[in-house]
């Protein structure tokens, strides 16, 4: 029975540990609901390049990519502004449902270590679009998403990391294939965000 009581006790430690340095209340919802948001963005955005095709020239590649960069970064734009807000949103109630502080250690060397990779890659990908380089731009979001992905997934759910390295793969294909950057979009933030999401909400219980 002391044996137990220990070891109850050394468990106890051991969560409260855990709850402190890493972000537990990440909302797999929050997943799934991102993964439909860029399924859609990608149907708009197929919608709108069938369009341009049939009244630009389509032999002229550049002049047909360079027509409706505006449209599909404001789609881009709309869709990680949706997936933002639901995060916040489905994550704080998360925390609030376990009852955990939103913002404590844990939660800030998450932001910290997703931030660092999401701003050097909204950078790169920025100079990319100016410089007009539209083939590497789905390629290099895929990248740096995975690396964020990766590097914050010390501190919140170990599975993450797995998506993470997911979506790197498929940046590095994709720049290897050109042209086909709209279905390694919807793969890579539609349906691996939507499979981990139902997985983290089902596994965690959430």
């Amino acid at each position: 029975m002391k044996e137990d009581g220990i070891y109850s006790e050394l468990s106890s430690i051991r969560s409260l540990m855990e709850r402190s340095s890493k972000f537990i209340s990440l909302s797999g919802l929050s997943g799934v609901m991102a993964g439909v948001y860029a399924l859609g963005g990608a149907f708009f955005a197929q919608r709108l390049l069938r369009s341009q095709e049939s009244r630009l020239d389509t032999s002229n590649e550049y002049s047909l990519n360079a027509g409706i960069v505006p449209q599909l970064t404001l789609i881009a734009i709309v869709v990680l502004f949706l997936s933002i807000t639901t995060c916040l949103i489905l994550t704080l109630r998360q925390s609030r449902k376990k009852g955990e502080p939103s913002w404590h250690p844990g939660s800030k060397r998450l932001l910290t270590n997703l931030a660092i990779p999401l701003l050097t890659g909204g950078i790169f990908t920025t100079i990319l679009l100016l410089r007009g380089e539209y083939s590497l731009i789905i390629p290099a979001c895929l990248i740096f998403y995975g690396l964020a992905l990766v590097s914050g997934s010390h501190y919140t759910f170990s599975d993450v990391k797995w998506l993470g390295l997911f979506e790197i793969l498929l940046g590095l294909i994709c720049a290897f294939i050109p042209g086909y950057g709209l279905m390694f979009w919807t793969i890579g933030f539609g349906i691996l965000h939507i499979f981990y999401g139902f997985i983290m909400h089902f596994k965690y219980k959430q």
